[in-house]
């Protein structure tokens, strides 16, 4: 039985990004939260969830902070929206200000990597059954970079820069969306996919192997 949860209690999620490409501009786009997807506190934020929020704050009224410090303003969001997949967030960063280089910098580096919600929670309902909570509507008023993330599924899926991705972004996007161990993923990048030492299945391991790489070109190109 899920009962119904009202509360007006400040909370927090984090997603994990992943950061791809970066411009000189500090411009950036991926999600800060996706649907369906149970996180690491037992939440599942639904669709809509953040449809009234948006309407009443608009992109420019959700504050983009660093570890959700409100003296760390570091950008604005250009975009929020929600579509099938979630919420996707289009930022940039203000390279004027010491503290959004610096975040920039550790960005485009791979050491930092999440996003992360401050919200009121306006309407929930508590599944009793397996303790998760359903997050019918918030009211979203920031989103922050910050270090630790709480939903892994979740990616920016870009943080733009002139040119194609690195030797390290392509290795590290085979082992979090290709499924393929780091081990592999070195020798892939260092000696191509047929030097791997497991044999693959006629037809089967290339079809799936051209879908991965499919998925790949979209991902970069995004």
């Amino acid at each position: 039985m899920r009962e119904p949860v009202r509360t007006t209690a400040g909370e927090r999620k984090a997603a994990r990004f992943e950061a791809k490409a970066v411009k000189a501009d500090g411009s950036f786009e991926g999600y800060a939260s996706l649907f369906g997807t149970e996180d690491l506190g037992r939440d599942v934020v639904m669709p809509g969830a953040f449809r009234k929020s948006l309407l009443k704050r608009g992109a420019r009224g959700v504050k983009l902070l660093y570890q959700h410090e409100p003296n760390e303003v570091i950008g604005t969001w250009e975009e929020i929206k929600e579509d099938a997949r979630g919420l996707f967030v289009r930022g940039q960063l203000l390279t004027d200000v010491m503290r959004a280089r610096e975040v920039l910098a550790l960005m485009r580096a791979g050491a930092v990597d999440g996003l992360s919600i401050g919200y009121h929670v306006v309407k929930a309902e508590t599944d009793r059954a397996n303790g998760t909570r359903r997050l019918i509507e918030v009211d979203l008023w920031e989103i922050s970079v910050v270090t630790f993330p709480m939903l892994p599924a979740a990616r920016v899926s870009a943080v733009k820069r002139d040119g194609r991705p690195t030797t390290r972004e392509f290795e590290r996007w085979l082992m979090q969306d290709a499924g393929f161990s780091r081990t592999e993923a070195r020798t892939i990048v260092q000696r191509g996919f047929k030097a791997l030492p497991v044999p693959r299945e006629a037809g089967g391991g290339d079809q799936a192997l051209a879908r991965a790489l499919r998925a790949a070109a979209r991902l970069f190109t995004s």
